[in-house]
């Protein structure tokens, strides 16, 4: 982190705290929780008891701020016991239950003062850092942005406090441009668009967090899994299926229900045994492993699947396509030797980046996570798989990011985010070592020598999850999806009754070519269906009447095009289908 980055965070923590002064002025009994600095900005929890708060706190509240920053305020730090802390805060419940925290953690107990002159306008149990001075904050550099109910602590046994956001920038112009930014994001948020495209709903009344496909989100869902079948069948994996549910001593095996129970679902009894709806597919593959002795000959293995999952997601996570409870994996598993190891890592790290690259992301963020203190498994496996992700991203050629001690205790990994067309990170792409579960479910092959070895597995998930990955392909094209995605790709307009049928001989003659073709010759005028094809994010538009028909010339009128293009019908053709993309070998 650089020194302005730095800078930065201490004038967003600092931002919260005179916030939470400004509260304390309007409602002297509020109840403060924590305040954070959080990516582009602060928040604070209260607890408001029976006051009804709403939007319009908001700009009351920037207004005071400003005029506290007119006073120059100042921060103090001061190193306080444990005794002196409750005391402190003998009347605020949240505080206290932290203090309690860092007595039991034996660690030192700091507060920051916000002075006015002498006069203290507010304490606050915190770490740190603050500005020395409020002179270096702009008062046009920042925004109070709206509200949301948390739990205290994310925990929904808690009571539910105000959570108020701000954005914070070292100047008015990063300000502005982010708020630009958020502006821009909210007419790409792939729920809204969803609704107004009719790809997806959620009916929350039967369950949240549960994605209905309607026909035309359907139609783009299937091309996607067509694509990747073939791309995954061109370049050396099997297709496996496996199934939904599993009894639970899979589970305990696996370790699931040890480690992995408040996310997956209440078991169900089937005859005298329990099981359960899986949140993952690896031991099934694992199962398919062990139906017979492998030898060193029958490796490496890329078995992949499309399986659909089920977890226990907290309603307040829960958020349109990116945040479900039920959602499909584009998962596979590489199980190899030792020696195949390296090879594979670099296989399967280039298909990661051209699966991405065919849907359009180009700008990715590559982290690689290493060992963490609770790690499982031998030293020399932990070096050769972590030497092997390095080796295989650097002859990417691509940057990457260490983060240090990141991996699970299983296994070493690379995780890949795309960046989409407003700069944001989505998290799709996972290659993920494990030598946790080939030791518990005792997976063997038989080596050269003949005798048998543990096998290495990777898991690995290209897209992540088919639900996560289409919601950020609507928010990067802003629902304009490329040709070869859209669930309509040619709208054909007859002027008049009388060119219905040289339309529907176009439309026979371009789904011969296997396009995707819809004829709107409804009663409305030309200008109010052009305008209805606009909004439904139409690839290409035709308005065909006497003129078209006589000439065979058609005007292409395209999406991203305001100019109207003449052209013959294999001409366009030929244009069309340069634009979809046929899974190669690579």
């Amino acid at each position: 982190m650089n020194k302005n980055e730095k800078n930065l965070e201490k004038i967003r923590h600092s931002l919260s705290h005179i916030m939470a002064a400004a509260v304390s002025q309007l409602y002297p009994n509020v109840k403060f929780g924590i305040g954070p600095i959080i990516e582009n900005g602060f928040y604070y929890d209260f607890d408001f008891g029976k006051e009804k708060i709403d939007e319009s706190i908001l700009l009351k509240l920037e207004k005071m701020i400003r005029d506290l920053l007119n006073n120059d305020l100042k921060f103090k730090k001061e190193l306080v016991t444990y005794a002196k802390a409750k005391k402190i805060f003998q009347n605020q419940p949240y505080k206290l239950e932290l203090i309690e925290e860092l007595k039991k953690q034996k660690k030192p107990i700091s507060i920051y003062r916000t002075l006015n002159g002498k006069q203290e306008i507010f304490v606050d149990l915190c770490a740190g850092p603050h500005v020395a001075s409020t002179k270096v904050i702009k008062k046009d550099a920042f925004k109070l942005e709206r509200l949301a109910g948390a739990y205290w602590r994310g925990d929904e046994k808690n009571p539910m406090l105000i959570r108020i956001y701000g954005l914070a920038f070292n100047t008015k112009t990063e300000l502005e441009n982010y708020l630009k930014t958020l502006e821009e994001a909210k007419k790409r948020d792939h729920r809204i668009l969803g609704q107004q495209l009719d790809l997806f709903s959620f009916h929350e009344e039967f369950g949240p967090g549960l994605v209905y496909w309607h026909p035309k989100g359907g139609l783009i869902r299937v091309i996607m899994e067509n694509f990747w079948r073939e791309a995954h069948l061109k370049n050396g994996y099997d297709i496996v299926f496996t199934p939904h549910v599993g009894k639970s001593d899979l589970w305990k095996i696996s370790g699931h229900l040890n480690f992995y129970r408040e996310n997956m679902y209440s078991p169900m009894k089937i005859d005298e045994d329990e099981y359960f709806i899986k949140p993952m597919n690896c031991p099934f593959h694992i199962q398919i492993y062990k139906t017979k002795i492998r030898s060193y000959k029958d490796l490496p293995l890329r078995w992949a699947e499309l399986g659909t999952v089920y977890r226990y997601e907290k309603a307040g996570v829960l958020h349109g396509l990116l945040r479900v409870r039920g959602f499909t994996q584009d998962d596979a598993h590489l199980i190899c030797t030792p020696e195949q190891m390296p090879s594979e890592i670099k296989k399967v790290l280039d298909f990661s980046i051209y699966i991405l690259r065919s849907f359009g992301f180009n700008d990715f963020a590559i982290y690689l996570s290493t060992k963490p203190k609770d790690a499982i498994g031998n030293n020399k496996k932990w070096d050769d798989a972590t030497k092997a992700l390095e080796k295989a991203i650097k002859s990417s050629k691509l940057p990457y990011k260490v983060d240090k001690g990141g991996g699970a205790f299983y296994g070493p990994k690379i995780d890949i985010k795309v960046k989409d067309a407003l700069g944001r990170e989505w998290q799709c792409s996972t290659i993920q070592f494990d030598f946790n579960m080939p030791e518990k479910f005792e997976m063997r092959y038989i080596d050269k020598n003949g005798k048998p070895q543990q096998p290495y597995m990777i898991h690995r998930a290209l897209m992540g999850s088919l639900e996560r990955f289409f919601g950020a392909l609507l928010e990067h094209y802003a629902g304009a999806l490329p040709f070869w995605l859209a669930p309509i790709q040619i709208k054909i307009l007859p002027v008049s009754d009388k060119f219905n049928h040289f339309a529907y001989q176009l439309k026979e003659k371009f789904e011969e070519n296997n396009f995707r073709v819809e004829i709107d010759d409804s009663n409305e005028t030309i200008s109010k269906r052009i305008r209805n094809a606009e909004i439904e994010k139409i690839p290409y538009i035709l308005v065909v009447g006497q003129k078209e028909m006589d000439s065979g010339q058609l005007p292409i009128r395209e999406r991203s095009n305001p100019e109207i293009k003449l052209m013959n019908i294999e001409n366009f053709i030929e244009i069309c289908k340069q634009q979809i993309p046929k899974p190669k070998k690579l």
